[in-house]
């Protein structure tokens, strides 16, 4: 005679799918997304956006305090701080992408303001030290990255990259070949 499932299931089938259910249950409120600083409200992308402006900011005050410091290097430095002032509109989180937005954040910026860090009396030095700034904010653009959604993380790792540019470029001798 063959076998014949039971009509209905045992008691230890309907225990085990209650303990995995309430089991289900705990797990799920335990994984709720959120930061561990506890919910902000404000998206991560937002955050990522003004944290890296601010950033910019201030690596556009330090361009700014150099060139008022060492007039000498203001026609070497505009450039880079004209790409500084792009990325920063670029970042924006209300960004457009035009140059009308770099333009507006280049003009916002264009007065020296204290970074806190004192430029060196030294041209050499202060390049120098405006190169370590460049570095140090590409360096941590590129920590960024493995958090940030997929168009920012593009926009930061290009922004990073042109940081580390920047830094060669400000502590290699102008003219010569490499």
């Amino acid at each position: 005679m063959p076998w014949t499932p039971p009509l209905r299931p045992s008691r230890r089938s309907l225990l085990t799918g209650a303990a995995g259910a309430v089991g289900a249950a705990l797990l799920a409120g335990c994984s709720d997304d959120r930061p561990p600083g506890g919910d902000t409200g404000i998206p991560l992308e937002r955050r990522m956006r003004e944290a890296a402006v601010r950033d910019s900011t201030r690596l556009l005050e330090r361009y700014d305090a150099t060139a008022a410091a060492h007039p000498a290097l203001a026609g070497r430095l505009a450039p880079l701080r004209a790409a500084v002032a792009a990325h920063t509109a670029a970042l924006s989180p209300t960004s457009t992408g035009s140059p009308s937005a770099a333009a507006s954040v280049a003009a916002g910026a264009a007065a020296p303001a204290s970074s806190g860090e004192p430029v060196p009396p030294v041209a050499a030095e202060a390049l120098t030290a405006l190169a370590d700034a460049e570095r140090s904010l590409s360096e941590a653009r590129t920590i960024d990255l493995a958090g940030a959604p997929g168009e920012l993380a593009r926009m930061l790792a290009s922004v990073a990259a042109c940081g580390a540019v920047h830094a060669h470029l400000l502590t290699s001798t102008p003219g010569a070949a490499s």
